[in-house]
């Protein structure tokens, strides 16, 4: 059975350190999956919030953003299928802002542990 390529490929410990127009593409790559999980977490919201509390279009995107931004909700819910849905988004929300900021820090920790680790075997 064949493995699937990994989504972000590193340097190894061993490697030189990464170029400059590389590393900016490194981050834009990061950027642009980052941005694609949230957006697409708020879609999930808008969604939920429209036809679990049958919410106009604009109000849903504002209680999907609010709660994806750690804010809470702002309209109150009135249906038990959108409190239900609220408390899941709002669980799923979390970790998905801990993985966004992880996505989007990764590539900055990984070329300062790896230059961290260049800097190692110079010395000795």
């Amino acid at each position: 059975m064949k493995r699937a390529a990994p989504l972000f490929k590193y340097e190894r410990h061993n490697q030189p350190l990464l170029p400059k127009r590389q590393f900016l593409f490194r981050l834009l790559r990061h950027f642009g999956f980052g941005t694609v999980l949230i957006f697409g977490s708020l879609a999930i919201g808008v969604l939920g919030y429209h036809f679990t509390e049958n919410m106009p279009w604009l109000d849903s995107v504002l209680n999907a953003s609010m709660i994806l931004g750690g804010m809470g909700p702002v309209n109150t819910l009135a249906t038990a299928a959108g409190k239900v849905f609220a408390s899941l988004y709002a669980l799923f929300s979390g970790v998905i802002f801990l993985v966004a900021a992880g996505v989007f820090i990764a590539p900055v920790v990984h070329r300062w542990l790896h230059k961290m680790h260049l800097d190692q075997d110079e010395e000795a």
